[in-house]
């Protein structure tokens, strides 16, 4: 199962080394990491990454559903990016990315206090005690959400409400008078230009998506070549 996993810490040299322990498990087959960052929550309630020159085989985290929780964590003051990870500076996040709940974020937040440190990571696991085990020996928190696709529902109701509008205003300009139907024509391309745009926010999100989906098949499938290799 897909998991988004967040595990806070007093100080940044545990989230280190519980980076290296959840890197030793996926070595071992226990899980498998697709992306991870370590985050610092500095005491005027910035962020900052303080991750390694290697994000994890997903690659940049700007364009992954973990890019995506890191902007979410970030606060309402923002985030101080640093480190190899710049690609995030000045990002603007869309929630529905991270692709977890609002309680989810609420529960972290509530612990991710000032001057502390988190690990978080994207990863696909069978069960959760050999993270667990690892994660609660260091001192660790730990918070974990199966990733969602429920946004496809929600955007299927969404456009049809914005569709439902339009066909309604097109049908009260048709009979409405010259007066009327320049008002309502202005109604009607403003609510045209919004459905155009969510169907191209909508587009971009399936695409990311599908490119996300690609490379962790990528991710699974590597590993079992080399478990097959170390085998034989």
């Amino acid at each position: 199962m897909d998991r988004m996993l967040v595990v806070v810490f007093d100080n940044e040299s545990k989230a280190y080394e519980a980076q290296r322990a959840l890197l030793d498990l996926d070595s071992e087959g226990s899980v498998s990491v697709y992306s991870y960052a370590v985050l610092t929550k500095n005491s005027d309630g910035t962020t900052a990454i303080k991750s390694g020159d290697d994000s994890g085989p997903l690659g940049t985290l700007a364009a992954t559903s973990l890019g995506a929780l890191i902007g979410m964590l970030g606060g309402p003051v923002g985030m101080a990016v640093g480190g190899a990870t710049g690609a995030l500076s000045g990002a603007t996040v869309d929630f529905y990315k991270a692709r977890v709940g609002i309680d989810f974020i609420n529960d972290v937040s509530k612990v991710l206090l000032p001057n502390r440190v988190a690990l978080l990571a994207e990863v696909e696991e069978e069960w959760t005690t050999p993270v667990d085990t690892r994660m609660e020996k260091l001192g660790g928190a730990v918070f974990r959400r199966a990733v969602s696709t429920v946004r496809d529902d929600q955007d299927a109701e969404h456009m049809a409400a914005l569709k439902a509008d339009y066909d309604q205003l097109k049908a009260e300009h048709a009979n409405a008078k010259a007066e009327r139907q320049t008002k309502l024509t202005e109604k009607i391309n403003q609510l045209d230009s919004k459905i155009q745009h969510r169907m191209q926010e909508n587009k971009e999100r399936r695409e990311a998506l599908k490119r996300e989906a690609q490379a962790k098949a990528e991710v699974l499938k590597a590993k079992a070549t080399n478990s097959k290799l170390r085998a034989s």
